[in-house]
């Protein structure tokens, strides 16, 4: 029989993610979609599997555009609070600030030299952008932005990426770019796969249904911020937009509001979509509406309860931050001295 103890440890597949700090709270898309699955993530799956989860908060990402200093230094340290009061455990992941490591803008400088002009003019999200001001006035940063995302991610060499359907196209530039560097110099990358969130991917607006909540279209009333008073948050929910019946089916076409309502119920109690139609039959909207303030309440609480707990005392949060950055340090540092060796970069000499 083989010594147990000389047995390796099996290697744990890596996760990777980030998220911008570019408001005062996540709204309920954001936790439901992004930052609650990250969460899950770091149990052991249904397949078995246990992954070796990295978050990080994208604050160089945020400064692609225009931002007041101390806004976004307030706005970054509230987005990796509440990273930990949705249940991301530094025990368990590596919780850092991208730039508290220097690797992320060294990689993403090799990534520019790879991508040509005609492959970063086509990322969707610089012509949505640029197309507000003119692309004359948008910043090279802005245009940049995919090499950084995928030097983000090549850094910790992960297996699965966390993305939306709207990051796809940066994923699919970040397989590319690292394809490209394996080939012209040593195979250095491994590949990344997505990992799509389904089920809640999309949250809608609670005013106009047919559309994604998000801070730049949604209306105030059609936003659940995860940092509001608990009691404007059921004020909202109980004046979401259905339609003119009374049934509580859900039907993405005939009746948009009640099944955006009926996703984020069943996202948030862990009942099925098809119990709640159950559920509710018969029993008109203001009843279901009702108990899915109650539910919305029940989460938001605690969430607010923990993320200002974290902010009034910073010495936790302060602490996660920086064992996180020197375990992310600890990939990152390889990574990029791996990458600098084989495009030809001289090391640094010791005196």
């Amino acid at each position: 029989m083989p010594d147990a103890a000389a047995t390796p440890p099996a290697v744990r597949p890596r996760v990777l993610s980030g998220i911008q700090p570019t408001a005062d709270s996540y709204h309920l898309g954001n936790y439901l979609g992004a930052v609650r699955n990250w969460a899950d993530l770091q149990s052991v799956q249904p397949d078995g599997t246990s992954y070796e989860p990295f978050f990080f908060i994208a604050d160089q990402h945020a400064i692609t555009v225009e931002q007041d200093p101390k806004v976004l230094r307030r706005r970054t340290l509230v987005a990796a609070a509440q990273l930990l009061a949705a249940g991301v455990d530094p025990e368990r992941s590596a919780i850092f600030l991208q730039s508290h490591l220097p690797e992320h803008a060294q990689l993403g400088w090799v990534m520019q030299c790879l991508t040509s002009f005609g492959e970063a003019r086509r990322m969707t999200q610089f012509k949505d952008k640029s197309a507000k001001g003119g692309e004359g006035s948008s910043s090279v940063g802005l245009f940049a932005y995919p090499m950084l995302m995928a030097a983000d991610i090549l850094l910790y060499r992960p297996a699965y990426v966390p993305v939306g359907e709207d990051q796809r196209q940066h994923l699919e530039l970040t397989r590319d770019l690292a394809q490209r560097f394996n080939s012209r110099y040593k195979k250095t990358f491994r590949l990344p796969e997505p990992y799509i969130l389904k089920e809640t991917a999309k949250i809608y607006d609670l005013q106009e249904p047919t559309a994604k909540m998000s801070k730049s279209a949604s209306s105030p009333n059609g936003l659940i911020d995860m940092l509001d008073d608990p009691t404007v948050s059921a004020k909202k929910i109980r004046s979401a937009v259905t339609d003119s019946e009374a049934e509580v089916r859900f039907d993405e076409v005939a009746k948009p509001g009640v099944s955006n309502l009926l996703r984020i119920f069943s996202a948030l109690s862990g009942v099925s979509i098809e119990k709640l139609e159950a559920d509710y039959a018969g029993k008109g909207y203001g009843v279901f509406k009702s108990d899915l303030a109650d539910v919305v309440v029940d989460v938001v609480t605690p969430f607010r309860a923990r993320t200002h707990e974290l902010l009034d005392d910073r010495t936790e949060l302060d602490g996660v931050l920086a064992r996180g950055a020197e375990r992310a340090r600890a990939v990152a540092s390889k990574t990029l001295a791996d990458v600098y060796d084989r495009v030809g970069f001289v090391p640094p000499f010791t005196v």
